[in-house]
């Protein structure tokens, strides 16, 4: 059934509020009914720090880029409704309507649909595109940028992302950072790693660069991120100061309260952790390698892991034969991530069904097309 079938042009969209009252065996059996109505027509994705109710009733999971691949591979989908954050719903958008998908669909766009406009992400906060256009106009006074290869994390702005494709840059995820990496040395002197500094450090480091050639680009510092001169002309890897706010909360002191009470744990932490966590853990990786390596060990297999909790408790409940902990003791869950809930996926979906879609997320064509040439070079690096 087509998504536009019941279009009323000037009708208003149903209001959110009242969804919020009702429960969740309501909302649940609602959401099921539009599934049913639109077929594969509608596609719901729900990333992997998603609630578990939310996790149920959507078509696939995974992590940010893998779901956006998914979606844009989806030939017979004409909306997708993205249970996860802002930057995300962007690349799905970028992806999905990319000219050569339009050509095929005869110029018909794919809905993307973010349930809460309000689920962005504060690490890709911490990098704003005035921030960065300013912070390589200071470099080029400093060093030559022409030398310098822009590298921005997935979890950021297409602006960004547009940003590195009009300045020779790429984009990386944490399963591919260090080819990433590799790819812009084979080709320039520096590279320039945002938003996450933990995740350029840590893969960095592995790859041989020594610390003292990675300095901190502070984006509220007075002068030259915080940094000297000479830093940055002995720099390799100039490292902006930004975080992810549930992977910082890892300590080393978790890891070593594990350890004691534990003997024979394992650490299992994702690259976004801080270096001093990274370093003790027995495997870092990206959210799918940790999903992977719990999945290939034996029963009894004891791991302490510092993730997102979300995704430590469903790993938990899908595999009661091994013993699994949440790293640390305090809860640490992605805030932004949870806003998306039955509720806003029932609304936003109920008005697509009717042909009034909201939080409709639409990049900017210019914004897209550079971004997509980001995209583009990452898939090309092996």
């Amino acid at each position: 059934m087509s998504t536009h079938a019941s279009t009323t042009a000037d009708s208003p969209a149903y209001e959110l509020a009242p969804y919020k009252s009702l429960s969740n065996e309501t909302l649940h059996a609602r959401i099921q009914a539009v599934r049913e109505q639109m077929g594969p027509e509608l596609l719901i994705l729900g990333h992997h720090y998603q609630q578990d109710e939310v996790i149920a009733l959507s078509d696939l999971r995974g992590d940010s880029y893998q779901l956006s691949q998914l979606a844009a591979a989806n030939t017979e989908c004409r909306a997708i409704v993205f249970c996860g954050v802002h930057f995300m719903a962007e690349t799905a958008d970028i992806l999905a309507n990319r000219a050569e998908a339009l050509a095929a669909r005869d110029g018909r766009r794919v809905d993307v649909i973010l349930p809460d406009l309000a689920a962005g992400c504060s690490m890709a906060d911490m990098a704003e595109i005035d921030q960065v256009e300013a912070a390589w106009e200071e470099l080029g006074e400093v060093i030559d940028t022409a030398q310098v290869t822009p590298v921005t994390y997935i979890n950021s702005a297409a602006s960004l992302k547009a940003f590195c494709g009009r300045h020779g840059g790429i984009v990386c995820t944490s399963s591919n950072a260090a080819a990433v990496l590799k790819w812009a040395f084979a080709r320039r002197e520096r590279v320039l790693f945002f938003p996450d500094q933990h995740l350029g450090r840590n893969t960095s480091l592995a790859m041989g660069i020594p610390i003292e050639q990675m300095p901190v680009w502070d984006p509220l510092a007075d002068e030259l991120g915080g940094n000297d001169e000479a830093a940055l002309t002995d720099s390799k890897v100039i490292l902006w100061k930004g975080h992810c706010s549930v992977h910082q909360m890892f300590t080393a002191a978790h890891v070593e309260q594990f350890r004691e009470r534990h003997p024979g744990i394992k650490i299992l932490v994702h690259p976004e952790c801080p270096r001093e966590v990274n370093d003790l853990a027995d495997v870092s990786g990206s959210t799918g390698k940790i999903i992977e390596t719990v999945k290939a060990s034996p029963p009894g297999t004891q791991w302490a892991i510092g993730t997102e909790l979300h995704l430590v408790n469903r790993l938990k409940a899908e595999h009661p034969e091994q013993e699994i902990h949440f790293l640390s003791p305090v809860v640490c869950m992605c805030a932004t991530m949870y806003r998306i809930d039955l509720a806003h996926l029932c609304w936003s979906l109920e008005n697509l069904a009717v042909g009034r879609p909201v939080n409709l997320i639409q990049v900017d064509p210019e914004i897209a097309q550079w971004s997509l040439v980001t995209l583009e070079r990452m898939l090309e690096v092996k």
